[in-house]
């Protein structure tokens, strides 16, 4: 066993002396047997001391001690304040990116609904606007694989059998859409379409099983009197307008409904965004020949010139119209990763009351105030429906 005196716990005697480094503020060194030198460190409040050991701390090492503490203490909250405000400056950030891609989607539909109007008032073949639509889409989405934009999806052909379905619906849908637009006022239109809910919910109760909530069936209720409302004191009502815009909603609303049932596996670089992609590219290619088929092409120079058109008017306008309609679309998906469904829907509501308003004052259209009431009804049924939608029911106790 060792000693005492040779682990340095009591003062060695003659025969073997202590030889010590010089003191320390926060320890020394002590010699053991065998001649090597151990580290020994003070109690706090104490110093090493080469003549009498373990002696109290000098009242200015404490204040030294204390002003090193203070010093750290003032470090760490230095850091953890700067990593505030870089979590702020990042939150403000995503915020800013955000508004930005919302105010994106209301300028995109703005101009989409402008331009693609002045086209069909002028050039009323709606079939061969959608499927240039199509066309433009499809050589964006080209455009954005072949230069990596847009990751290149890797996709079977059971997959894309299984994604026939909604383009076919998505076709159909975009075509009633133009139809109506072409037959009725813009804002007749998008009042009709705040009809969405309602067929969501038939649809989803008849396909799926899936039944809504008594508070979500009365939002209906004043969606579908201001549509009716709006429908009666409408300037510009014919029923082709109508019944086009009626169809879209089922339509797009089937598409919905299928996209749950077929329940389309995905793989990694299949986004939605590339989802849309791949739609867009199967509608051009299914209304390309129902085109040549019912309105054959109508969209060639020598035609437009015949009509006494302006050649550069109609391309242009056409172009930005299909631009913005393919954008529109992607910016929405961009938006609905970055936010709940909830959210994404009351933004919807809110982009059909802009486009509304901005097709109103851009082409003047008359409205009367029975018919604005009957609008306003209308859209706040359905931002009544999208916060009512999120409420789950509870379940029964057993």
């Amino acid at each position: 066993m060792q000693s005492a005196a040779a682990i340095g716990l009591v003062r060695p005697c003659a025969a073997r002396q202590l030889v010590a480094c010089p003191s320390h503020r926060r320890g020394g060194a002590v010699a053991v047997a065998g001649g090597g030198i151990r580290p020994v460190l003070p109690l706090r409040g104490l110093r090493l001391s080469a003549r009498a050991g373990l002696v109290p701390a000098s009242p200015l090492e404490e204040e030294e001690k204390r002003r090193c503490r203070d010093v750290a203490a003032s470090a760490s909250a230095a850091a953890a304040a700067q990593g505030a405000g870089e979590e702020a400056g990042g939150g403000l950030l995503k915020t800013l990116q955000l508004g930005a891609l919302f105010g994106l989607w209301y300028l995109f539909n703005i101009y989409f609904n402008i331009y693609n109007k002045q086209v069909l008032k002028v050039l009323p073949y709606p079939i061969n606007i959608t499927n240039v639509q199509f066309a433009v889409g499809t050589a964006i989405a080209l455009f954005m694989w072949i230069t990596g934009i847009l990751k290149r999806p890797k996709i079977s052909g059971a997959q894309l059998l299984a994604i026939l379905p909604l383009a076919i619906v998505h076709t159909m849908g975009n075509l009633f859409t133009n139809m109506s637009l072409g037959k009725v006022a813009v804002s007749f239109t998008h009042t009709i379409k705040a009809m969405e809910p309602f067929f969501s919910v038939l649809l989803s109760a008849i396909f799926l099983g899936e039944f809504p909530t008594p508070w979500v069936v009365l939002s209906l209720v004043p969606i579908v009197g201001g549509v009716a409302l709006a429908s009666l004191t409408e300037a510009s009502f014919n029923w082709a307008g109508f019944w086009s815009a009626m169809a879209s909603n089922v339509t797009f609303q089937s598409r919905n409904v299928l996209s749950k049932k077929l329940m389309v596996k995905k793989e990694e670089s299949l986004d939605n965004i590339n989802l849309f992609s791949i739609i867009t590219v199967m509608s051009f290619f299914l209304l390309a020949p129902v085109t040549l088929l019912t309105e054959g092409v109508k969209v060639s120079p020598a035609v437009l010139q015949s009509a006494g058109l302006n050649l550069k008017q109609i391309y242009t306008r056409s172009l930005i119209a299909a631009f913005c309609f393919h954008a529109y679309q992607q910016v929405s998906y961009m938006i609905l990763a970055r936010v709940s469904p909830v959210t994404h829907s009351v933004g919807n509501c809110v982009k059909r009351v802009v486009v509304i308003v901005t097709s109103v004052l851009f082409f003047r259209t008359p409205v009367s105030p029975v018919n604005s009431l009957g609008t306003g009804v209308a859209l706040a049924g359905v931002f009544l429906y999208s916060q009512l939608k999120r409420l789950k029911p509870k379940a029964k106790a057993a």
